[in-house]
């Protein structure tokens, strides 16, 4: 497996212009601001209600999901200036009526299962369908996507949690097709998935019992590893997914 190197001087990329879909979470809160943080001038940051932090340079905007005309209205908005980096900060575990992850097959439920994907799958592949196109050719930009290490075919040694593991097998799939797609036309593209690690936010609330110590990390620390990813990750990595050290995650 392949890893992107740390380095100690200034990374090796740095957008003026991103975009944050799914601002409102803990860690796309934490992502915009580490952002500014680092000098990104503009920062379109998407939640549902089209609210996002109060930073120089945030331009909020509003999207859902699960509406695939509010996420082209929100890629047409970009048209004229596309940014540099496009960060999809969504996914669900837990569904809003409580139902989480099933621990056996005995507890498949189609209805949740498709929500799961509607969510953690669907919904990320129609942000890419509508905000790659804007991509200048002979231009380098970013694509990604938080997916996560559960989604690893090979490296599933547990078996359980079948919706949300097979939906983010499923966006890394996608995610590898978009980045071969993209070569074919802009061979200065990336586009990758990034697992976080387990990170303090609504998300993994229900299971932080019994994490070991030093295994929950704060958001702003999350979105600081994240983002030393992204700068450093190269278009001949394009198509893999690589977690918050910036090891390669096996499909």
């Amino acid at each position: 497996m392949e890893r992107i190197e740390q380095v100690s001087e200034l990374p090796a990329s740095w957008p003026l212009t991103a975009a944050v879909f799914g601002a409102s979470g803990g860690i796309g809160a934490a992502l915009c601001a580490a952002l500014a943080a680092g000098g990104t001038q503009v920062i379109h940051a998407g939640s549902r209600r089209g609210e996002g932090p109060s930073l120089a340079g945030v331009r909020p905007f509003a999207f859902d999901l699960a509406d695939e005309a509010s996420i082209a209205a929100a890629a047409k908005a970009m048209r004229d200036a596309p940014p540099e980096w496009v960060i999809v900060a969504t996914g669900v575990l837990t569904l809003a009526d409580g139902t989480g992850p099933e621990r056996t097959y005995k507890r498949l439920d189609p209805a949740a299962m498709a929500e799961v994907f509607a969510l953690n799958t669907i919904g990320p592949a129609l942000i890419a369908k509508h905000v790659l196109p804007l991509m200048p050719r002979g231009k380098p930009f970013t694509f990604a996507a938080l997916s996560a290490r559960v989604g690893s075919i090979s490296d599933n040694r547990l078996g359980g949690w079948h919706s949300y593991r097979a939906s983010k097998a499923a966006l890394n799939m996608l995610l590898r097709n978009f980045a071969l797609e993209m070569a074919r036309t802009h061979p200065d593209s990336v586009i990758v998935g990034l697992h976080p690690g387990t990170v303090d936010s609504t998300l993994s609330a229900p299971f932080q019992s019994g994490l070991p110590d030093g295994q929950l990390t704060m958001p702003g620390d999350a979105a600081a590893n994240l983002l030393g990813v992204l700068s450093r990750v190269t278009p001949a990595q394009s198509g893999r997914v690589f977690d918050f050290r910036g090891e390669e995650v096996p499909a």
